[in-house]
């Protein structure tokens, strides 16, 4: 069988960047005489292989197993339209390894200037609060009421807000939903613990901001958002744990696109353009289609709770009556070319 040089872990040959064993393993049982056609990207790899192949011959298995092998090397390697540039072989890698794909993509382990951003700024409030001493913890483990309070107006009175909310209303963490966020992304970094009831910095935490303060400690947050904090927790969609899988091409895209303002629509129509398989398998709903639901959900995690809240875009209603419901519109901020470098061409 000519699929025997495919391992299950290897870039799909179909071309959709992701593993074999989770793309087109089973899905065919063919060899150059007998295209697949369950799938239409399979499919267009054995139409792309036969016609290469042409009227050649071949000696011996051997001889035609090495050029498949050599024919899938250099499809994953050549760029893909929906991929903007990027071949399916670069796509795999950021898609399985982004913390581990040196040849695609490279992070630093300090920035060249102190970050600014929503989640730097809560995380800096947290530390002032902590100190030397601790802070006490509720019988619960949150961050105690009154910091809560105490902090949540000036934040959203120095921050532009995209959804409206009353400090009254906070009467626990959770009510204050971008602390209670870092609080726990910054539980995963292993900066903050709790010891004896009360919040304290971690020995880590302390070095970093001794070492470089907050350009220290800023990729350990980006990395335990983007690795270990759960994306859709809090936000009442479907779990689609592909859009965070793929945060490193959505940063792609803001990287190669976002030096100008563009629509959310914009980065949704390339997400879906490069990933449609996104939409097999959504629960029915009764008030979105899958399209909408997936564009809905990619906004919230992606351009809100990502990119503008860890300060690498801009966002801001096109409709400045309807910031609410309306459309958004996305710019990069210059801490996104601080923290992740791409390799591939942008």
């Amino acid at each position: 069988m000519i699929k025997k040089d495919i391992g299950r872990n290897d870039p799909c040959p179909c071309g959709s960047g992701k593993k074999y064993k989770y793309c087109c393993l089973g899905r065919e049982n063919a060899g150059p005489s007998d295209p697949p056609t369950t799938n239409p990207a399979t499919s267009e790899f054995f139409d792309q292989m036969h016609r290469e192949i042409g009227d050649r011959k071949f000696a011996s298995l051997e001889e035609l197993n090495a050029f498949v092998a050599d024919f899938s090397k250099r499809r994953n390697q050549a760029p893909v339209d929906d991929f903007h540039g990027l071949s399916s072989d670069q796509m795999h890698h950021m898609l399985d390894f982004p913390f581990d794909s040196p040849q695609v993509v490279s992070f630093p382990d300090r920035l060249r200037t102190p970050p600014d951003s929503p989640m730097a700024t809560l995380f800096n409030l947290m530390v002032e609060a902590i100190g030397d001493q601790g802070l006490k913890a509720t019988a619960k483990g949150n961050l105690p009421r009154k910091f809560c309070r105490d902090n949540a107006q000036g934040y959203y009175v120095e921050r532009s807000r995209l959804r409206m909310m009353r400090v009254c209303g906070i009467v626990k963490e959770e009510d204050f939903f971008e602390l209670h966020v870092t609080r726990r992304v910054a539980e995963l970094a292993g900066l903050i613990r709790k010891y004896k009831g009360h919040f304290i910095l971690s020995r880590d935490c302390r070095g970093l901001l001794a070492d470089g303060g907050m350009s220290a400690v800023y990729p350990r947050l980006f990395r335990a958002y983007a690795r270990n904090y759960n994306w859709a927790y809090g936000d009442r969609y479907p779990i689609i744990s592909f859009i965070q899988q793929s945060f490193l091409f959505s940063l792609y895209l803001l990287t190669r696109y976002g030096g100008d303002w563009r629509p959310q629509s914009f980065y949704g129509d390339c997400f879906l353009r490069a990933f449609p398989m996104v939409l097999d398998g959504l629960p029915a709903d009764a008030f979105f289609d899958p399209e909408k639901m997936i564009r809905s959900c990619f906004r919230l995690r992606v351009l809100e709770h990502f990119a503008w809240f860890l300060g690498l875009a801009l966002m801001e209603p096109i409709d400045k009556n309807d910031p609410i419901l309306g459309e958004y519109r996305i710019k990069k901020l210059p801490l996104l070319n601080e923290i992740v470098e791409f390799h591939a061409s942008v």
